[in-house]
């Protein structure tokens, strides 16, 4: 194969060629020690010594959500009240009256922090209602339509586990957070099965592109969202395109924990793995909200906010008995916690699960894990808790460069110099740690003899010359051995 292959394999951690039989790898090596398994059809790749690594593991993404985001109101990156308002104005000028503009990824740090209200777009969208979800899922933005299509008025009290927004004449700015968030989802018509298919397809296409061969989805499930939608996915979307021949990466399906025995039954009817594309993962539960809406939880208040502490959003007791429940039955936990007082509950929670149901190979995650207290991180590595932890974005060469520099995008100078972390561990972290975060590592996450023949080829001609730079984008993603992208 001539390249330079880095295997994220411990035993062997660079080699020269690999042999791929029906998927998956034969033999990893020197040329000379591949070359006897040439026969008749075998077709030689020659990379002139390019830079060849596991297919990149994304463990924390929404690819419905974010598939059907990529046909709407894109408003990442926006930077100005202006330019948030001439998006939403652009996409009106498509819509009949009464038509639904929806989009979202919006991040009012990107303007100085001034939160968006109805005035915003009221006066461009008096025909039409808006739904503009945060960037991080846990607030949106709606306009005064939608507000009185959902029936929010001054009178509306707040959800357990989420906030109505109001100005201080009680009047709804537009904003909800959190399970708030249900009232207008609620009278969003549902998204068609043809819509999601095609959203899946079109995220996968997009992951394929960043080298990405496989991701973990935790689905179209947020505080206060049906937990049918991740469930409905199964069924009309991932099962479908496995039938049809139209999966293009691998993917690990975690659900909402209220249905926790709904996969124990699939676990024992299918087993882990309902074909080689499709994972059954574990089940997936909020402890608080997010930052950036002001709802993770936290043991001090916000500086913006003084009265804030953040939002538990789920019942504690509830939320143990839920895990303890799935514990036993041998299903893998995932937990979503931002702040560092839900980050500690959620530990201490753990904890007690373990002393309830007893030491086993359990890999309990959490999500995000984003705001530590002082000690809190030595816990995850006593507990052997995974701390699962993100970018925004599919775009693992950026989290890489990002976790290696410490510079966040747009920045001058690191943040936190003290917490960068070697080009070695942010590889592993996106290959093979990241498929034994949800049990995959026998399968996927290094180039060994055995595993599925996933691997992307990197513009670099050397790995001194890829450590040195790293590139910014993949020359070519494979998936069972066949190139998938470009």
């Amino acid at each position: 194969m001539n390249a330079t292959i880095y295997t994220s394999d411990p035993s062997r951690p660079f080699a020269g060629a690999m042999a791929i039989r029906n998927g998956r790898i034969l033999r990893v090596g020197n040329y000379s020690s591949v070359k006897d398994l040439v026969g008749y059809g075998t077709r030689e790749l020659n990379l002139n010594g390019k830079v060849v690594m596991p297919g990149f593991i994304d463990s924390h993404v929404h690819l419905i959500a974010g598939g059907l985001q990529m046909g709407r109101v894109e408003l990442r990156g926006v930077k100005s009240q202006d330019s948030f308002a001439e998006k939403v104005k652009e996409a009106v000028k498509d819509k009949v009256h009464g038509e639904w503009v929806l989009g979202g990824g919006w991040n009012n740090d990107l303007w100085g922090g001034d939160l968006p209200c109805t005035s915003w777009i009221d006066d461009i969208t008096s025909n039409n209602p808006v739904w503009l979800s945060r960037m991080d899922g846990h607030m949106g933005l709606a306009n005064s339509l939608a507000l009185k299509i959902a029936g929010i008025t001054n009178d509306t009290h707040d959800p357990v586990g989420g906030t109505i927004v109001k100005t201080n004449d009680g009047e709804p700015t537009g904003l909800m957070v959190d399970s708030a968030m249900k009232f207008i989802q609620a009278v969003i018509p549902e998204v068609s099965i043809r819509e999601r298919r095609e959203a899946m397809v079109r995220a996968s296409k997009y992951a394929l592109m960043r080298g990405v061969t496989t991701i973990i989805d935790f689905g179209r499930y947020f505080p206060g969202a049906s937990v049918d939608h991740v469930w409905k996915d199964l069924s009309d979307v991932y099962k479908w395109a496995d039938s049809a021949g139209k999966m293009l990466i691998r993917v690990c399906l975690f659900f909402p924990i209220q249905t926790w025995s709904q996969i124990v039954d699939l676990f024992q009817e299918k087993g882990r793995a309902l074909s080689q594309w499709i994972y059954l993962g574990g089940v997936k539960a909020f402890a608080d909200g997010s930052l950036g809406s002001n709802s993770a939880l936290f043991y001090e208040p916000y500086e913006d906010d003084p009265d804030n502490y953040g939002l538990q959003v789920t019942d504690i007791d509830w939320l143990l008995n839920a895990t303890l429940e799935s514990d036993k039955s041998g299903v893998q936990v995932a937990i979503h916690a931002i702040g560092d007082k839900a980050n500690d509950m959620v530990l201490d929670m753990f904890d007690s699960v373990v002393s309830f149901n007893g030491m086993r190979d359990r890999r309990f995650r959490i999500e995000h894990a984003q705001h530590l207290a002082q000690g809190t991180t030595t816990r995850f590595g006593q507990q052997k808790v995974i701390a699962s932890v993100q970018v925004v974005d599919i775009y693992p060469l950026e989290g890489i460069k990002t976790a290696m520099s410490r510079v966040p995008p747009g920045w001058d100078i690191a943040w936190i110099p003290s917490e960068r972390i070697a080009l070695d561990d942010a590889l592993k972290a996106h290959t093979i740690s990241a498929a034994y975060a949800c049990f995959l590592d026998h399968d996927l996450g290094s180039l060994s003899a055995g595993k599925y023949a996933d691997f992307v080829v990197l513009p670099a001609n050397s790995w001194d010359e890829f450590s040195n730079d790293l590139p910014s984008s993949v020359l070519a993603t494979y998936v069972n051995g066949v190139q998938a992208y470009p």
